[in-house]
């Protein structure tokens, strides 16, 4: 009854994210890097000398794969602990995917695409400090950003968002001109779409607004998973299920699917060509990855289940083409701000007139793609009931004084939990938990074959 009243609201609950079992090498299991060729990838580049910023709500710092690979960060989340304490293991789990090392039990722990990378931890409160998300959520990612490119972050990766129905008009608005700040800086923003494409597609912020580069899931067969959300802010898509990777569970690794790891793999995918060629702006390192991604299946040069098509960082390492001008960005232009739907009152603590001075970067299209749709704004979200939950979850919001507090929507969908306990399915229905077993592993796809590289 409590979720029927939080969706009446358009708040927005994610599924329950638990450990997953650990038994043995870890790597293998990664069947995202052997279909993207990482270790021939690697040969070339791993992402060396690169920043990315990433904006969640904490990170274990001294888990063995991310030793080494955190910057010095720093929390906007208001609450006690600082950035190396955590509600879940979110954070830990899309540092892992981006830099992780492997060097836990012997090298065979969980690795990164862009293991050479290096990761500035920044803390938001996502719901997963205390009961509820602060009302100053969009606030927060936008003084992160702001601290990520005065402090020289290149890629700025938020794998986190907001229904555009729960967000205020004046929020959205001054995140936009931050974002547009951001860009004019040079820094490329990446961030998920979310996963209730089958229960709702209701739109998200920061991924709908201009200058961010929206990405979708697909599955191992390249299509767009079932809860990837559908739409024109759908730019590139990345491998989304059996995402396997560190955590804070008692295993120290966790299997999990959604947007979230997607958005992840995009912002590793910059990295490893920004390390290549270290004198390409964001628009142009941003062209490339969209030129040389595996196009949509149904023969279109974009859609919006997968944008431009799947990321391929290693057509884009090693037949890059024509990067475009440095000036000129690919992404579609949109001046105006767009709205957000009705929402609690919160103000943000950036401010306009706090945001530097910068004008967005020009707004072509990129050599060789067409003009992209425009980006989507909350009047093109269509409602619907939120991703159901289970009892636990319920029972862990609250409400206060009568009001009832926006709630982020985090991306990442339910994790394998660990040996003698099964998962419960984020596509479960309402009222229900339906358990899976875990599916068994997969060899890599044979390199002639393998549809992420076709």
């Amino acid at each position: 009854m409590f979720a029927v009243a939080l969706t009446a609201v358009g708040v927005v609950v994610g599924p329950v994210a638990t450990p997953a079992i650990a038994d043995g090498p870890i790597r293998p299991d990664q069947w995202h890097l052997d279909a993207m060729h990482a270790s021939e990838m690697w040969k070339t580049s791993k992402g060396e000398g690169v920043t990315i910023a990433v904006i969640d709500g904490g990170f274990k710092l001294d888990h063995p794969d991310l030793e080494g690979q955190f910057l010095p960060g720093k929390d906007f989340s208001g609450g006690a602990g600082g950035v190396g304490s955590y509600g879940d293991g979110h954070g830990t789990e899309m540092a892992s995917l981006i830099a992780g090392t492997g060097k836990s039990n012997g090298g065979t722990g969980a690795y990164g695409l862009a293991p050479g990378s290096k990761i500035l931890p920044l803390k938001i409160n996502n719901g997963t400090v205390g009961p509820v998300v602060s009302t100053d959520f969009l606030g927060q990612i936008g003084q992160a950003v702001t601290y990520s490119v005065e402090q020289g972050a290149k890629v700025i990766n938020i794998s986190q968002g907001i229904s555009s129905v729960a967000t205020s008009p004046d929020d959205v608005e001054k995140l936009n001109k931050i974002l547009a700040w951001a860009r004019g800086k040079g820094s490329l923003v990446v961030s998920s779409v979310g996963n209730s494409a089958d229960s709702g597609n209701l739109v998200e912020y920061p991924s709908a607004l201009p200058n961010v580069v929206g990405v979708g899931a697909v599955g191992r067969d390249v299509v767009a998973t079932s809860e990837s959300q559908q739409g024109p802010q759908v730019i590139l898509a990345a491998p989304g299920v059996d995402m396997v990777e560190a955590c804070t569970g008692k295993t120290g690794y966790c299997k999990s699917h959604g947007t979230s790891a997607s958005s992840a793999l995009v912002s590793a995918s910059a990295a490893l060509v920004w390390a290549v060629h270290k004198d390409w702006t964001a628009n142009q390192i941003l062209r490339v990855l969209i030129n040389t991604a595996g196009k949509p299946t149904d023969g279109s040069v974009r859609n919006n289940d997968v944008g431009y098509g799947v990321v391929r960082p290693r057509i884009a390492l090693t037949d890059p083409g024509d990067p475009g001008p440095a000036d000129v960005s690919p992404l579609p232009a949109d001046a105006a701000t767009p709205s957000a739907g009705p929402s609690p009152s919160a103000s943000s603590s950036v401010s306009a007139s706090s945001v530097p001075s910068a004008s967005a970067s020009p707004s072509d299209v990129a050599v060789g793609v067409p003009t992209a749709q425009p980006k989507a704004d909350a009047s093109s979200g269509s409602g619907g009931s939120a991703v159901p939950i289970v009892a636990a979850v319920v029972a862990g919001l609250v409400l206060v004084a009568g009001v009832v507090f926006v709630v982020v929507r985090r991306r990442k969908s339910a994790v394998q939990p660990e040996a003698g306990v099964l998962p419960v399915s984020s596509q479960q229905p309402a009222g229900g938990v339906t358990p899976l077993l875990p599916p068994p592993y997969e060899p890599p796809v044979a390199s002639e074959d393998n549809p992420y590289t076709k």
